[in-house]
């Protein structure tokens, strides 16, 4: 698997916590990437939930560093 395919898989794995996402993806090398998810704070919980173990398992299995942030949309909205 790739870098890209992980930003992919985990993109997937956001879109499917919450609809109201904006994300930006951040490729830092061909092992590691920074994801930004400006959400509602309703859903905030619901997606570190659901990329947790899919964030672990990457790193664990694939040696992928995918890393995620989360924030309110209202309180940080996202960059231009």
């Amino acid at each position: 698997m790739t870098i890209d395919d992980a930003t992919k898989l985990m993109q997937t794995k956001i879109s499917g916590a919450s609809s109201a996402v904006v994300i930006k993806v951040v490729k830092m090398s061909d092992e590691e990437a920074r994801i930004s998810v400006y959400a509602p704070a309703g859903d905030i919980q619901k997606i570190k939930d659901a990329t947790f173990q899919p964030a672990i398992d990457l790193l664990n299995k694939e040696g992928l560093d995918v890393q995620v942030f989360v924030y309110d949309i209202n309180a940080t909205p996202p960059p231009p």
